[in-house]
């Protein structure tokens, strides 16, 4: 029988559930309770499987994000994510079929973007997405740092004070709308994450540790930091010291709290080792401590990768630091975003329209992608061959427009 690819019904969602349990590689058994714990933030609309014989096989679903790109604006976007095909359908064009419909329907409901987090490198390419953030993790060896052990806090006139999961949940969604504002590569948090994050809502195929959580206010009592860490218990032979301390969390509107909180957590006592968690590749943790060997790269990867749905709207979203003209060739083999446009940018705003000029730039839909936020240099892409330049001067133009002081950053998995 041919597979069939479609929206799935209520009755359908355990099934689906534990076609994406498979695919994960996690125990294919779901309870009730999880169930309909994932259920409440799960809209049904943007849900699609794949059914061999009313079997679900492949899974997919998407639901409503912002973007932050550079400037500030926020962009309507479909994030996509629970992507699984089972080891018994591999390689029978499910995931495209999938995928085809969700772009297409993320079209037609006027999102100007699609985002993903991709498991694996090579599969996303194809569908016109492009990678646009990327991200590093660090380990710091605590003691070599050189951090003066004396250390007690802020010597600016701000406090770090440790909260709970309740006030996180009060002082957290203002704190990243905040950043979300400044930091292009952010995505929004609803209600949900930040009860899954404090463990008001817990899955059980994800046991639940709490953590310590900490905030840096500064001397009038503004919260402009948060940290969440955990902790493990371990020590030497001789009674050493051996703790790890693992950053899940750390977002900070400003340089001095983000100083701040990373000053603290490597100094807490028998802590030796720090886990920085998802960070962007130009954080400023490795060259804060006064001996940035002491940071040892864990990861440094692709991670939020971006699908241009609207090339004009979303190129007339983001501000540009100086003013040029550019005519870029774009080609969509899936014909949704595709076409040649003129982009006139400049500090006060841009305009980008279809255009019949001679282009200066031919690249695909997710090569600008990769551009967008600014992470890659239009001038490597050209050096790769993943960009034709057409006129001399083109892509050095490019990066004059598209390329931004600081990195942009996406520290959340979805």
């Amino acid at each position: 029988m041919t597979v069939e690819t479609r929206l799935i019904a209520e009755s359908e969602y355990p099934d689906w559930l534990r076609a994406l349990a498979t695919g994960f590689l996690r125990p294919p058994v779901i309870t009730d309770e999880e169930a309909a714990e994932r259920r409440a933030g799960t809209d049904l609309g943007r849900v699609r499987g794949a059914f061999d014989e009313g079997r679900c096989v492949a899974t997919l679903r998407s639901f409503a994000q912002q973007l932050t790109t550079v400037g500030g604006a926020r962009l309507a976007a479909s994030a996509v994510s629970n992507v699984t095909v089972s080891p018994t359908h591999r390689r029978r064009g499910l995931l495209s079929r999938m995928m085809d419909a969700e772009l297409s329907e993320a079209k037609e409901r006027g999102e100007t973007v699609s985002t993903l987090i991709a498991a694996e490198y090579p599969i996303y390419g194809r569908y016109g997405y492009g990678p646009a953030t990327t991200t590093t993790q660090w380990s710091v060896d605590v003691p070599r740092a050189g951090l003066d052990p004396r250390w007690s806090g802020p010597d600016d006139g701000g406090r770090i004070d440790l909260v709970d999961g309740m006030d996180v949940r009060k002082l957290g969604p203002e704190l990243h709308g905040r950043l979300e504002a400044a930091q292009h590569g952010l995505v929004d948090r609803d209600e949900r994450w930040w009860h899954q994050a404090t463990g008001l809502t817990r899955l059980a195929s994800h046991p639940w540790t709490e953590p310590f959580h900490a905030v840096y206010r500064l001397a009038d009592g503004t919260v402009e930091g948060l940290l969440t860490y955990a902790a493990d218990d371990e020590w030497g032979d001789a009674k050493q010291p051996l703790n790890t301390a693992t950053v899940r969390d750390l977002i900070a509107f400003t340089p001095a709290a983000e100083r701040a909180l990373w000053r603290f957590v490597c100094s807490i006592d028998w802590i030796t080792t720090v886990r920085s968690g998802y960070r962007a590749a130009d954080d400023l943790l490795p060259h804060l401590l006064p001996d940035p060997r002491a940071a040892r790269v864990l990861t440094h990867a692709d991670f939020l990768w971006l699908r241009l749905l609207d090339v004009p709207r979303a190129l007339e979203a983001r501000t540009y630091p100086t003013s040029a003209t550019l005519v870029l060739e774009v080609p969509d083999a899936a014909g949704l975003a595709g076409g040649r446009f003129r982009l006139d940018a400049s500090p006060d705003g841009a305009t980008c329209t279809p255009s019949a000029e001679s282009p200066d730039l031919t690249l695909g839909v997710g090569e600008l992608a990769t551009l967008y936020l600014g992470d890659e240099s239009a001038t490597r892409l050209s050096a790769l061959g993943r960009m034709d330049e057409h006129h001399a001067g083109a892509a050095v133009r490019a990066d004059g427009l598209f390329r931004t002081g600081r990195r942009p950053w996406c520290p959340d998995v979805f």
